[in-house]
């Protein structure tokens, strides 16, 4: 079974054939929402919202732990997650579709392991050299060239704590690290999964210039969301195929 997080919105999509709410409730919590289980292209697929069907849920209360705890108890072996990003380079615009291959983790108030101490011997350090899935983002390469849309196939995101949005300082020093894409979800996920043995990949939507970009309007919310509307559709197809080869 294939796991789906994705943005507000995507479970209003019909993309899930024959659809089933399921809730669950795991030994970390609820997750954020109720879970939508279906078929995609014969395939088995849950889905859940990241931040609950009417986006109440802050970048920091992401109960994450229980998302993909709930989808690993599910029986769900892969998990395809999708986010929307700013850029922090020139050559990837607004409305480009990218694959993270690094992260940087800069959240400071997340729960982001399972292991919360190390009794009885039961020492746990999970290696992250690699933390997405080369299988799951082959597919979403081979899908979006099939498809033919514009697609960026390695990069790192910063994950920053929100809800805020970087100050200009921030978004230059992120880029002197090396990152290529902030956002405030991809490394809690990508981290869990891993500890948890789940086979963890992103598509990302770059929906903005972050506020780096002088000659260009900085990121707000509405900068946001019109623009990841605007690549809904395509996100879509592109997840279908995805899933369809996965």
């Amino acid at each position: 079974m294939i796991g789906i997080i994705g943005g507000t919105g995507l479970e209003k999509n019909n993309i899930i054939k024959d659809p089933e709410k399921v809730k669950i409730t795991t030994k970390y919590g609820e997750p954020s929402s109720e879970i939508l289980m279906g078929k995609i292209m014969s395939k088995d697929v849950a889905l859940i919202s990241r931040h609950g069907v009417s986006h109440s849920i802050t970048p920091t209360n992401v109960n994450n732990r229980a998302n993909i705890w709930a989808l690993k108890e599910l029986g769900c072996e892969k998990i395809i997650a999708t986010t929307a990003c700013g850029s922090l380079r020139e050559q990837i615009k607004p409305g480009d579709f990218v694959i993270a291959d690094q992260f940087i983790d800069f959240t400071r108030h997340r729960i982001i392991t399972f292991y919360d101490n190390f009794e009885n011997g039961n020492i746990r350090h999970c290696p992250m050299g690699e933390p997405f899935d080369k299988e799951i983002r082959s597919c979403i390469e081979k899908s979006a060239e099939k498809l033919g849309i514009k697609l960026h196939t390695k990069s790192t995101i910063v994950t920053i704590e929100g809800p805020r949005f970087s100050t200009k300082a921030e978004s230059h020093m992120f880029r002197s690290w090396g990152a290529d894409l902030v956002n405030m979800s991809t490394a809690p996920e990508a981290i869990l999964a891993n500890e948890a043995g789940l086979k963890y990949a992103a598509i990302a939507i770059s929906t903005d210039y972050d506020c780096w970009k002088d000659d260009e309007e900085a990121v707000s919310m509405e900068m946001v969301f019109e623009n990841f509307k605007k690549s809904v559709d395509k996100l879509i197809e592109l997840l279908v195929e995805v899933i369809s080869i996965a």
